[in-house]
């Protein structure tokens, strides 16, 4: 899903930052129909917001995991925090940190930029996804 379509080079040939990567990516795997408008809310989000704090695959990933997830708003989604924590969880053990400042220069390649953090993280979201039937749940509260 978003793993095979990353990996496909995807966000490469778009030119993305991070956080985009994910968010564009998941857009299109998981048809989740936002705009082109939408889908720039991500772009701040990209080496750290920055200044190379929280990763930018992390928040592209959570902003997947809240359209997802949510009704109407954060605070009546147990859901949202339950799964959020999984994937930086995850993501952390899996890599060692989520600071962008710390993965960066364990990661960031040349030739490869930050694709194993991307992978790394669109591997978890499509887990979670897949496994708690995100994308079904999603789509039939469209109907």
């Amino acid at each position: 899903m978003v793993l095979e379509l990353l990996q496909s080079g995807y966000g490469e040939r778009k030119d993305l930052n991070c956080s985009e990567s994910i968010l564009y990516a998941a857009n299109s795997a998981y048809k989740l129909g936002l705009s082109e408008r939408a889908l720039k809310l991500s772009s701040g989000f990209g080496r750290g917001m920055a200044i190379e704090i929280t990763c930018g695959v992390l928040t592209g990933a959570v902003m997947v995991l809240g359209l997802l997830t949510v009704d109407t708003v954060a605070h009546q989604s147990f859901e949202v925090k339950f799964l959020t924590k999984e994937l930086i969880e995850r993501f952390e053990a899996a890599l060692g940190d989520i600071e962008c400042i710390n993965l960066v220069p364990r990661y960031r390649t040349l030739e490869n930029k930050c694709n194993p953090l991307i992978f790394k993280a669109a591997e978890i979201l499509d887990d979670i996804v897949i496994r708690e039937k995100l994308l079904e749940r999603y789509r039939s509260g469209d109907e």
